[in-house]
């Protein structure tokens, strides 16, 4: 009997047990991060609009870096220049845009990316004007310098678009945004070719001017990046920005609270050296450096090629073509190799169509990052920029020189842009800016000779220069394919 009677207690003993337990434990409130916000409101009105307004800073760098390949020739006849004059103006811009680019790329980790953009777009705005009031070619390459230096920041752009894109979008909308470096490209050269013989070149830098003054206005409508803000421990702030894109995509938000880790010490160099990214780094600034040296070694190429005929089959210039010897007292001055080459309207026609190939190949470097991921896309893409220097100096007609130049265009603006997004995605947030702002800066190293190559050598020795491009895109092609780490699908890391 007494085993009957204990058994009703000893279940209503756990029943209450059981009923009591759930209430006597907190229960957990749930948390997400940054990347959490991002990935579940997913792509939508805010990012085409960040995608364009962000992706137009592309737009007026390539107007302000391609203008002194369409001036060079005016101010080499009208200060009476010699090559390496001419090379030097392209040298210092490069100069004062590696000097800035690194320290752009620290207080953009430290302060913030927005301000880092604007500052340096109404410090680029401001320079370029005055450029066009210079009274001689000294006061022309220090402007052109302060311009570079402006320039450089423009960079924190694509670090605000990469933070706030999904994952599987950024291999897809990065790439995209080599239109705007292309549409750049292409206004100057049409603008180049109907201003500067009729109202001059300083009319063409006024005119250039335009489209970053308008930009800066437009910077309001895009914030602060909400991986920055919760880095800094400005939570509020970057959960703010996250609503804010939820309401503009009509998305949700994550259910519970943002929680980050604050990081303490950011942008610091060391940082990029610690042992989890020394290899990384060092073979990311060589093919930094090595893209640059073969993008603006094509760029100031292509104008050499046309300007002096320097191929053997690309024919005699038309009749057409304004040719005027700089004619001077019988002096010291009169033994002066200088001479004025204007671009004829074919030659600014062939650059346009040369500075289109920038966008033939971009389905397939989209196809290519997205499937052969980051690495392997961009060894073949170098591989192959390798060979079509070599090619250049085939004795070829005026329709194969084009051809050759569409084709290195397009090759060397797929590197471009896998390098761009490489960088992006494999550096934490504590040092993303600095990252690329310290690529950027190596990169210019890269700008900074290929003037004195494409402008000096090349003059002496076609082959020989032809050659040291090709060797050095075979370096990065290696370099590319044992990078150690892949970016392709992975989440970008807030801290090491």
């Amino acid at each position: 009997m007494a085993t009957k009677q204990t058994e009703p207690v000893t279940v209503i003993s756990l029943r209450k047990l059981s009923l009591e337990t759930p209430e006597s434990q907190p229960k957990e409130s749930k948390t997400f991060t940054v990347e959490d916000a991002v990935e579940t409101i997913g792509f939508g009105r805010f990012h085409i609009a960040l995608f364009l307004i962000m992706g137009s800073t592309g737009v007026v760098e390539a107007m302000e870096i391609m203008l002194i390949a369409v001036v060079s020739p005016v101010i080499r006849c009208e200060w009476q220049l010699e090559n390496w004059q001419v090379a030097l103006v392209t040298t210092m811009v490069f100069f004062g845009y590696m000097v800035f680019s690194i320290l752009f790329g620290l207080l953009a980790d430290r302060y913030g990316r927005w301000k880092i953009l604007l500052i340096s777009f109404l410090w680029g705005a401001y320079f370029s004007l005055l450029t066009s009031f210079s009274p001689s070619y000294i006061w022309f390459v220090f402007l052109r310098t302060m311009v570079g230096c402006g320039v450089s920041g423009h960079a924190q752009g694509l670090i605000i678009k990469t933070e706030f894109l999904p994952t599987k979008y950024r291999g897809y909308m990065l790439p995209l945004s080599q239109v705007f470096w292309l549409a750049g490209s292409l206004l100057i050269i049409g603008l180049a070719s109907v201003v500067i013989p009729t109202i001059g070149w300083r009319w063409l830098i006024r005119i250039a001017s335009i489209p970053g003054i308008i930009l800066i206005l437009a910077f309001k409508f895009i914030p602060e990046s909400a991986r920055f803000n919760v880095s800094t421990g400005n939570t509020q702030a970057a959960l703010a920005t996250l609503q804010h894109i939820a309401k503009m995509n009509r998305s949700v938000m994550p259910e519970g609270k943002l929680v980050e880790p604050i990081l303490e010490k950011r942008g610091r160099f060391a940082d990029l050296l610690d042992a989890k990214y020394l290899r990384t780094t060092l073979q990311i600034w060589v093919i930094w450096l090595g893209i640059s040296f073969a993008y603006y070694g094509v760029i100031l190429a292509s104008a050499e090629l046309l300007e002096r005929d320097l191929v053997c089959g690309s024919g005699a210039k038309s009749e057409s073509q304004s040719e005027v010897a700089v004619t001077l007292p019988d002096t010291e001055e009169s033994h002066s190799p200088c001479h004025c080459h204007m671009f004829a309207p074919s030659d600014y026609r062939t650059m346009i169509i040369s500075t289109a190939g920038e966008i033939a190949l971009n389905p397939l470097n989209i196809l290519g990052i997205n499937f052969l991921g980051r690495r392997l896309s961009l060894s073949v893409t170098m591989g192959c920029t390798a060979l079509f220097f070599l090619l250049l100096n085939i004795c070829t007609s005026s329709a194969g020189l084009i051809g050759f130049l569409f084709m290195l265009r397009a090759l060397v603006a797929a590197n471009f842009n896998t390098i761009y997004i490489y960088t992006a995605e494999v550096y934490p947030t504590m040092m993303r800016a600095l990252g690329m702002g310290t690529s950027g800066s190596l990169c210019r190293i890269g700008a900074m000779v290929a003037p004195f190559i494409s402008q000096v050598l090349m003059n002496a020795s076609l082959l020989g220069a032809l050659c040291l491009f090709s060797s050095v895109c075979v370096v990065c092609a290696i370099s590319a394919f044992t990078l150690p780490i892949e970016t392709k699908g992975r989440a970008l890391q807030q801290i090491k």
